[in-house]
């Protein structure tokens, strides 16, 4: 069965770090990108993509994460880290990682003093 696990968010103050975790089992991370979004608070229907891992280790970001925040893998646990510093109130949502048209079950970054 194929399956995402997403961790490590929480409440955190503007200019904070968080990493979040998103751990797979059923198949190999390191042989599929990995795309990552956030649904924001009060756009429940909509989740936003802002940036991608590729199998290769290449990544993307959008502009508004750039600089901000970093993908890495460990192969070896089978799991993508995201990186984020430099938190702003505006990241605030719920963020999911995404492979194989598989989700993980989201987890809340809430940036607030």
């Amino acid at each position: 069965q194929l399956k995402l696990v997403e961790s490590g968010g929480g409440l955190v103050q503007p200019g904070g770090s968080l990493r979040l975790s998103c751990a797979a089992s059923g198949f190999t991370l390191s042989s599929y990108d990995m795309s990552w979004y956030r649904q924001l608070p009060g756009k429940e229907r909509e989740r936003e993509f802002f940036g991608r891992i590729g199998s290769d280790g290449t990544t993307f970001y959008v502009n508004s994460v750039l600089g901000r925040f970093t993908f890495s893998r460990d192969d070896h646990k089978n799991t993508v880290y995201l990186q984020m510093n430099s938190l702003r109130p505006e990241d605030t949502a719920v963020y999911y990682c995404r492979a194989l048209a598989t989700w993980g079950q989201g987890t809340q970054v809430t940036v607030s003093s």
